[in-house]
């Protein structure tokens, strides 16, 4: 097949393609369109590519705070096109910075003249993908200092979350999460990240997990299940929802500055501040789960955590972490740059299921089973069942 003939499939498939493909064949077509890239670009190009990253970042930040997407979005719900002249009108910014800002967003269809297309409109107030961005390009500034960081350090992997890349590029002694909670604006995005990303990234663990058959209690005053670190309570609240005759109550745990702002609508959910770096102080539940917690913290941090759950189970109890599992080779692009961001951020890890396996066991747990999606996607999480060592 001649180029010319290839770019012309191409072309035709990306104009019939949206809407029309399965999840797995969009993330085979993907990862093809990803080798395809690397087999026709020259390293100057992969050079620009990759270190180019941050500066596409530092676009998109720029322009949320200035309210540039929020005016091409505005824009666009009454003329189907606008220019950098009613931009700037808008936002009072100067047309050039504009400019040079704008054109990675949307349609440039003439000379300063753009349409809006969907991933603009990802990025306006109101959308959970403007919280998301805000706070994962919080990481960045860590990130561009992890050369200087581990010619400092030594290169050898961060093992303590206090010693971490991100307090060296800071300058702060503070934990990631006390240092973000002392920014509304960086707290904000932080709770729309961790109430939102479950609804994105798959199906929820209890859509593939048993949760009538396991998790039995013998009354309703007993506790059924304890959401450990859970946030402001996004995913124990979607449980309650699928499982509103569950006997048995539903706890909600975390520090008690997160827990003032804990949905607690749903009838029989419970909110309870409390650090899992303290002793657990609910007893003999039939399950504890925790939701992307443990990478939060390296081992030195997250046999702490596990240690002070397994002190408070009975062996009638069940322990379940709802992770990102890391593949044991070939590991994606989307697993690789999460693996890198809690390395960065909290000296930390996105584990394989080997790494996990050993982590428990080390604490006095093993693993019953490892429940899966039935389809895998960037950002799928994976539920281990753990149970105390017999």
């Amino acid at each position: 097949m001649s180029a010319a003939d290839l770019l012309q499939n191409i072309n035709s498939v990306t104009e019939a393609l949206p809407g029309q493909v399965s999840e797995a064949d969009r993330l085979a077509l993907l990862a093809a369109c990803d080798k395809l890239r690397a087999a026709l670009e020259v390293p100057m190009e992969t050079t620009m590519r990759v270190t180019g990253g941050v500066y596409e970042s530092a676009a998109l930040i720029t322009a949320i705070d200035m309210g540039l997407v929020d005016a091409g979005v505005t824009a666009s719900g009454t003329h189907p096109t606008f220019t950098i002249t009613q931009l700037s009108e808008a936002t009072s910014a100067d047309p050039l910075l504009i400019g040079t800002l704008y054109r990675n967003y949307d349609d440039e269809v003439d000379v300063a003249t753009f349409k809006s297309t969907p991933l603009a409109q990802a990025y306006a107030t109101g959308s959970p993908f403007k919280e998301i961005a805000i706070h994962l390009a919080s990481h960045g500034p860590a990130a561009a200092l992890l050369p200087d960081y581990f010619a400092v350090k030594g290169y050898i992997s961060p093992n303590d979350t206090y010693d971490s890349p991100f307090q060296y590029a800071m300058r702060t002694k503070q934990h990631y999460f006390d240092y973000v909670g002392a920014s509304p604006r960086l707290q904000h995005a932080l709770n729309t990240v961790m109430s939102t990303c479950p609804g994105n990234l798959g199906q929820d663990w209890f859509e593939y997990y048993p949760v009538e058959e396991k998790l039995r209690v013998n009354g309703p005053s007993d506790v059924v299940l304890v959401d450990v670190g859970g946030n402001t309570g996004g995913d124990v609240t979607t449980f309650k929802k699928r499982f509103p005759d569950l006997p048995g109550r539903v706890i909600l745990q975390d520090l008690p500055s997160v827990i003032e702002g804990a949905q607690t609508s749903p009838e029989g959910v419970e909110a309870m501040g409390h650090d899992f770096f303290t002793p657990q102080p609910v007893k003999g539940a039939k399950a504890y789960y925790l939701r992307l917690v443990i990478h939060d913290w390296p081992n030195k941090q997250a046999k702490i955590i596990l240690e002070h759950i397994r002190d408070a189970m009975t062996p009638d109890s069940i322990l379940l972490l709802n992770e990102t599992l890391v593949p044991e080779s070939g590991v994606p692009l989307y697993d690789s740059e999460m693996d890198m961001t809690m390395m960065v951020v909290f000296g930390s890890l996105n584990r394989t299921e080997t790494q996990f396996r050993e982590l428990l066991d080390s604490v006095g747990f093993e693993v019953a089973k490892v429940w899966k999606p039935e389809v895998l996607v960037p950002g799928s999480t994976t539920l281990f069942e753990a149970v105390l060592k017999r």
